[in-house]
């Protein structure tokens, strides 16, 4: 049994807190997966996992061999790459999770640049607009969006991009165009439900909130563009959620002499766990891509 393999295989097993877990993570049967991890007690002679009708939980002993194997694995990858020189490409699994409008129009028409520079790297993309734990789905990076409600979690800046008030030509052209805030009181709103439905704006050091409604609410940003595009009212969102619609012009900004506040987006890191320079790497491609306009245009 090839030791690397086996502490990789551990690993999985205690972040995800199963055998099955870590089977679909690696991509193999759990049957393998128990497998390994018996055949490494074995040759410890020390039990590392607590099995109950709960799941898996290591025992002391499994604890600290979870630690040390973690950072072995991660120290691995580092002299890997070190030892290909610092033009060399990456190599193994990368595991990234971000939202799926964003990721489809800002990430993955760039793929084929970043998979080019790194032949012997293979990436795993989860498309889910909601936070997702990253330890228990080995998740190397996640590109979040907005606020981090946990303030631990290890983040990263990437870009800051701007929110507007849009809707269709079509729609604006039906119920006409709002020239204040308080305008969109009479107007039909698409609400995305992850957010509320007050919308704030400011101008000259002025405040001024809006409750809006509208018939159609929506759970996921592709929602959401789908209405929007459907002449179906007005939304806020984010400038990089309509950059193509933005740049043709089938969706237009409105009340721009009224700003919202800006967006952020976060490339951030499993607590806990050393930064892998793959995870570091992807990071550096995709805010250099946002710096591009992210969006592609071909």
């Amino acid at each position: 049994m090839d030791r690397f393999q086996a502490m990789a295989t551990f690993v999985r097993v205690v972040e995800t807190g199963s055998f099955s877990g870590a089977a679909r993570q690696l991509h193999v049967g759990q049957p393998a997966v128990s497998k390994i991890v018996a055949q490494l007690e074995t040759r410890l002679q020390v039990s590392l996992l607590l099995r109950s009708t709960h799941g898996l939980t290591p025992t002391e002993a499994g604890q600290r061999f979870y630690e040390r194997a973690r950072a072995a694995i991660a120290e691995a990858d580092e002299a890997d790459l070190a030892a290909r020189g610092a033009g060399a490409g990456l190599s193994g699994r990368l595991r990234v999770s971000a939202a799926t409008t964003f990721a489809r129009l800002h990430v993955m028409p760039h793929l084929p640049c970043f998979l080019a520079e790194h032949p012997e790297l293979d990436i795993e993309v989860i498309l889910d607009d909601r936070m997702i734990d990253l330890v228990a789905e080995g998740v190397d990076l996640s590109l979040r969006m907005g606020a981090l409600p946990d303030s631990s979690a290890v983040a990263r800046r990437l870009a800051t991009g701007g929110r507007s008030v849009l809707g269709t030509p079509a729609y604006l052209a039906r119920a006409g165009e709002p020239r204040i805030p308080a305008d969109l009181a009479e107007h039909e709103a698409v609400i995305y439900s992850q957010l509320p439905n007050v919308w704030s704006f400011k101008r000259d050091g002025a405040e001024v909130s809006v409750s809006v409604h509208g018939r159609v609410r929506v759970s996921a940003a592709e929602g959401l563009r789908a209405a929007v595009l459907a002449d179906l009212g007005l939304t806020i969102a984010s400038d990089w959620m309509f950059a193509p619609e933005l740049a043709t012009g089938a969706v237009r900004p409105v009340l721009q002499g009224w700003s919202l506040p800006p967006i952020d987006l976060w490339a951030v890191f499993p607590a806990g766990r050393m930064i892998s320079a793959k995870a570091r790497q992807f990071a550096n491609f995709v805010e250099t891509v946002m710096a591009q306009g992210g969006v592609s245009q071909g």
